[in-house]
């Protein structure tokens, strides 16, 4: 890595790990070669909003991938309260009322909301068990024009349908909508429980404004090399 190049904003590592004291032993593995990451539930369960200041302090970007999904009341509350701890990402489920009332919470804040629409690691058959008539693509087109009618920043979207989801953002006048994308894998990396992946420079290309990348940096023998790699190879884009 050019040691006067910046971490890339684009790459979120998730702090998928089991512990905090794990977590933390990570970031300092990574070092410099991100500065941005995802604390999801397994976290939320431990100390979670405590490693999210502690990597607030040292300059670094958090990302809270809680998916929060209650009544309108509870969900504003919830948004309101980790607005206040200078974060930069949340999620919440797609719901017309859980993005709206999410969006109210964080109104004023530096904190953005993200709707999540369709889980990575659903494909066409776990929707129809789960009830559903549409396709993941055509779901999360109607998850997508709801996000939008609600004010929030963005969506979490597998980069499958991540230039499709660009597509109907910049028609209704959101060149700036956000889309992170999971489900991202390098060339050659397991799959894992993703159904719906792609390598990071597609997702890119296809719209993405961010990527978020788990097992293949952390369980990697040299964490840092794994996300030095992934950097370099989006640079260009």
């Amino acid at each position: 890595m050019n040691p006067n190049r910046a971490p890339d904003p684009r790459l979120i590592c998730a702090l998928d790990t089991p512990t905090t004291a794990e977590a933390r032993a990570l970031v300092e593995r990574i070092e410099d070669a991100v500065g941005f990451y995802k604390i999801g539930l397994q976290l939320f369960a431990s100390d979670g909003m405590g490693l999210a200041r502690e990597l607030k302090a040292e300059g670094r970007k958090v990302f809270l991938d809680w998916k929060l999904h209650d009544i309108g009341a509870t969900v504003e509350k919830a948004a309101a309260v980790l607005a206040g701890a200078g974060c930069d990402l949340l999620t919440v489920h797609a719901r017309p009322q859980v993005m709206a009332a999410a969006a109210r919470g964080v109104a004023g804040s530096d904190l953005k909301v993200l709707g999540v629409t369709v889980l990575t690691s659903l494909d066409a058959e776990d929707l129809i068990a789960d009830d559903h008539s549409l396709s993941p693509a055509l779901l999360v087109e109607h998850r997508v024009r709801q996000a939008l009618d609600s004010g929030i920043a963005g969506v979490v979207a597998s980069p499958h349908e991540a230039a499709r989801v660009r597509e109907i953002a910049v028609a209704a006048g959101r060149p700036d909508f956000l889309i992170v994308t999971p489900g991202v894998r390098p060339v050659g990396a397991s799959m894992d429980d993703q159904a719906r992946a792609a390598t990071p420079d597609r997702a890119l290309r296809d719209g993405a404004t961010h990527l978020v990348v788990g097992r293949p940096i952390s369980a990697a023998a040299d964490p840092r090399a794994a996300a030095l790699a992934i950097a370099e190879s989006i640079a260009p884009i």
